[in-house]
């Protein structure tokens, strides 16, 4: 049976993935009959789709429209003695709290979800009681979420913030001659903690931060920003995990205001729209931590996202320029869900949950990884391995090299801890 995309918009929720009885449903058709031991999986997908944090959530649903079209075209996938077919659900939360209650509510109690994939920071909180009571099973992109409270949340494909130590070793070993720094986020969930994991990491590697700067989410100039960051000299300017639509404005200021040095960010969403902006010179070896997936580097026999150079090309076909540091993200999180239902021969929150960290390891996109986190979140519940460290060379994104995350806790764990604490950012430090 050949298979169609359908997007059927209700209210801020989308049903991406049925088949063809769906579709023939939503024309007045009768439907076409489906067999006893086929059935359909719905997953709910709470994410900021607009505003300025949707660089972080809409991608990622593109992302899933390819993964879902692929897998259902396939036949579905074989869990236990049903084969299964997936139909995304998809929530805008707008990344407010109170929306994302509501979305994981209707997506819960209505949907009949057996899975939700967010973002996370802010709008987890929004999202917890209901994940514990119901038992619903939630992932995140930002394990500074997890604590001995959300047994229910797992992040087993971005690790954020701790994968920014990656760039800071690398920019450390190959360029000694940079011993200052200064940082620079939007204070909120997602730059506090990133900001404690930059300032572990630049003392780690012997690099002095003369200043941080938090700025107000609600910030659209950015010129005194960037003059008070630049007052020192520093040789490195460090973005943090600025939203894209912060990073494009900081990076306009220091091209204007003549920054000769180092630029290191954890994104760099829509990179060519900066170099539009500024020049390819001025952005030659900015580094950060998220690959277009058609390098070459993602080939390479431990990567486990299959085929990501023809998963890169469909999504540019279709979507030309919009691709992000979560495209792929929330694909690969599909696949390691997969495989711990099939673990388990279930697709029930609390049975994959189990069939995933079987074993207390699993295959991360980029190699195999532990499942890890107690001695920073309270919880295993965070799959840690191998990072890759990007640099733009000559236009373009490019693999430097893979970096072992646990390999750099076993070295300055303690000066993650240190700068966390200091931050408020220990589980047993939020509210």
């Amino acid at each position: 049976m050949s298979q169609q995309l359908l997007q059927k918009k209700i209210g801020r929720r989308t049903f991406l993935g049925a088949t063809v009885a769906g579709a023939a449903m939503a024309g007045g058709l009768a439907p076409a009959k489906v067999s006893a031991a086929e059935k359909t999986v719905r997953i709910g997908f709470l994410a900021p789709l607009t505003g300025p944090v949707a660089a972080w959530g809409l991608p990622g649903l593109y992302g899933c429209q390819i993964w879902a079209e692929k897998v259902n075209a396939a036949g579905g996938v074989q869990i236990g003695d049903d084969t299964y077919k997936f139909e995304f659900v998809s929530y805008d939360n707008e990344y407010a709290t109170e929306k994302a209650k509501v979305g994981a509510s209707q997506l819960v109690f209505d949907d009949g979800v057996k899975f939700i994939m967010m973002l996370g920071g802010d709008t987890w909180p929004g999202v917890q009681r209901i994940s514990n009571e119901s038992g619903m099973l939630v992932s995140t992109l930002l394990p500074s979420d997890l604590s001995p409270d959300t047994p229910n949340l797992i992040a087993p494909c971005e690790v954020h913030p701790i994968y920014n130590v990656t760039g800071v070793w690398w920019l450390a070993e190959n360029m000694p001659d940079l011993k200052s720094a200064v940082i620079c986020a939007q204070d909120d969930a997602l730059g506090r903690p990133s900001v404690a994991t930059y300032l572990a990491a630049f003392e780690a590697h012997g690099i002095g931060v003369n200043d941080t700067v938090f700025f107000d989410i609600e910030t659209t100039d950015f010129a005194p920003v960037m003059t008070n960051l630049l007052s020192s000299n520093p040789d490195i300017l460090c973005l943090d995990t600025a939203y894209a639509d912060y990073v494009h404005p900081l990076c306009e200021q220091a091209h204007q205001q003549g920054f000769k040095g180092k630029i290191i960010s954890c994104t760099a969403d829509f990179y060519e729209q900066i170099i539009e902006k500024t020049s390819k010179e001025f952005m030659e070896g900015f580094i950060f931590q998220f690959p277009d997936f058609d390098d070459p580097a993602l080939n390479e026999p431990q990567i486990n996202f299959a085929s990501p150079n023809e998963f890169y090309a469909e999504y540019s076909k279709r979507w030309p320029g919009e691709w992000s540091a979560v495209s792929w993200e929330y694909a690969s999180i599909m696949d390691l869900w997969v495989q711990g239902a099939q673990r388990v021969g279930s697709v029930e929150p609390q049975d994959v949950l189990a069939g995933m960290k079987q074993g207390g390891t699993g295959k991360h996109a980029f190699g195999e990884a532990s499942w890890w986190g107690k001695e920073l979140f309270g919880i295993d519940n965070a799959l840690v391995g191998n990072w890759p460290v990007v640099v733009i060379e000559n236009g373009k994104a490019v693999i430097k090299e893979y970096r072992s995350i646990p390999e750099w806790w076993s070295m300055h764990g303690d000066l993650l801890v240190k700068h966390f604490t200091e931050m408020g950012e220990m589980y047993h430090q939020r509210g």
